[in-house]
């Protein structure tokens, strides 16, 4: 924090981390973004599997 704050004892507060970027360079962000094209490319034609199917598969094959 990089200003002060005044809080009454005993309060409870979440933090969190935040990063400014990535460490993706040009390349791999190109990547990055043909895959999620792809991604939905898919999805778009019906080629997706439900998240709820995918869950199941996960759960009967991990326990």
């Amino acid at each position: 924090m990089d200003e002060p704050i005044d809080l009454p004892d005993g309060c409870e507060v979440a933090l969190a981390v935040v990063e400014d970027g990535d460490d993706l360079d040009d390349d791999d962000r190109a990547r990055l973004h043909d895959a999620i094209r792809a991604g939905q490319a898919e999805m778009d034609r019906g080629e997706g599997i439900p998240a709820g199917e995918v869950v199941a598969m996960l759960r009967a094959k991990h326990g």
